[in-house]
C-alpha cells in the first residue's frame, strides 16, 4: 500500500505541475482527488475487451434482453436529469452563451460542477456498452472509434472536473445529454424485435452527433474570439479533440450509410446474391448487439 500511495503522490504532483492548481471546490469529491482510480478502471475496461472476447470465443452469445432494457432506461433517465439540471443551473447562474468563466456565478457554478461530476461518472457506466457487445459476441461493433470515444471521454472528464468543472465546460455535456436521451431510447427500443420496423432513424442519430460536435467546437472557439478568463489552453484542446471525433464519426457515417447503395446494387446481381430458402442473408445490426433479419 505504501508503494501505491507513493506512486499516487508522484502522479498527482506531476499533474499539478502540468496543469496548475486544481479547483478547490471539487476537492474531496468521489474519484477526483487521485487519477489512479480513473486510470485503473480504464485499464480494466481495455482488459475486459481482450479477455472477454477470448472467453466468449467458444461459448454461445448471451441474450441479456432484460439487463439491456434496464440499462438503456437508466442511462436515458440519467441523461434527462443532467440535461434539465444543466439548463436550470446555467440559467440560474446567468451563464453567457459565448464565453463563461469559472468563478463569477457563485453557487450556480457549484451546482453545474455537481451535474458535470455525474456526467464524468456516466462515462464510466457507459463502459458497459462494450461489455454487452462482448457478452453478446458482437465484436464487429467494437471499433477503434467506439473504444477511443469511451476511453478518452472518461479520462478527459476527470481532468475537466479537477481544473475546469463549470463555466464554459457546461455546453458540450448539455448537448450530449440531449443526444444520449435519443440514442439510449433507440438502443432500448431495439432490444424488442417488434420495434425494429419503427427504428428507421438510426443514421439521423449519427448526423445529430456530428452536429453536436460542430456546435461544441463553435461554442469553444467563441471564447477564443471573445475571451472571458476561461483557460485558453483548455479551449484549444477541447476544439482539437472534438475535431478528432468529427473526423472519426464522419468516416463511420460514410462507411456505414453512403456505401450501402453500392453494396445493395452488387447484391441484386443473381450471380452474387446468396439466397437460402428464398431469403437473402441481409441483416440490420441495431445498437447493443440486437440483430433483425430482413426478408428481401
Amino acid at each position: 500500500m505504501e508503494h501505491i500511495k507513493a506512486f499516487d503522490d508522484k502522479v498527482n504532483t506531476f499533474l499539478d505541475y502540468m496543469f496548475g492548481p486544481r479547483d478547490t471546490r471539487v476537492r474531496g469529491w468521489f474519484m477526483l482527488d487521485s487519477y489512479l482510480p480513473t486510470f485503473f478502471l480504464t485499464v480494466i475496461y481495455l482488459l475486459s475487451i481482450w479477455l472477454g472476447t477470448k472467453y466468449m470465443r467458444n461459448r454461445p452469445a448471451l441474450s441479456l434482453r432484460g439487463i439491456l432494457t434496464l440499462y438503456n432506461l437508466g442511462i436515458t433517465l440519467l441523461s434527462a436529469y443532467m440535461l434539465v439540471e444543466l439548463i436550470l443551473s446555467s440559467w440560474e447562474g446567468g451563464y453567457n452563451l459565448q464565453c463563461q468563466n469559472l468563478i463569477s456565478s457563485g453557487e450556480a457554478d457549484v451546482r453545474v460542477a455537481k451535474v458535470l461530476w455525474w456526467y464524468y461518472f456516466s462515462k464510466l457506466v457507459e463502459f458497459l456498452d462494450t461489455v454487452f457487445f462482448v457478452l453478446r459476441k458482437k465484436t464487429c461493433q467494437i471499433t477503434f472509434l467506439h473504444v477511443y470515444h469511451h476511453v478518452s471521454m472518461f479520462n478527459i472528464w476527470w481532468c475537466v472536473l479537477n481544473w475546469i468543472p463549470c463555466g464554459q465546460s457546461f455546453f458540450g455535456p448539455t448537448l450530449n445529454s440531449f443526444i444520449h436521451i435519443l440514442m439510449y431510447s433507440y438502443y432500448g427500443l431495439s432490444v424488442f424485435p417488434s420495434m425494429h420496423k419503427y427504428l428507421w432513424w438510426k443514421k439521423y442519430l449519427t448526423q445529430a452527433q456530428l452536429v453536436q460536435f460542430l456546435l461544441t467546437i463553435t461554442h469553444t472557439l467563441s471564447a477564443v474570439v471573445k475571451p472571458c478568463g476561461f483557460p485558453f489552453g483548455c479551449l484549444i484542446f477541447q476544439s482539437s479533440y472534438m475535431m478528432t471525433l468529427v473526423i472519426l464519426f464522419l468516416n463511420f457515417y460514410v462507411q456505414t450509410y453512403r456505401k450501402k447503395p453500392m453494396k445493395k446494387d452488387m447484391q441484386e446481381h443473381p450471380a452474387e446474391k446468396e439466397v437460402k430458402n428464398g431469403f437473402s442473408k441481409t441483416y440490420f445490426t441495431a445498437a447493443n448487439g440486437v440483430v433483425n433479419k430482413k426478408a428481401q
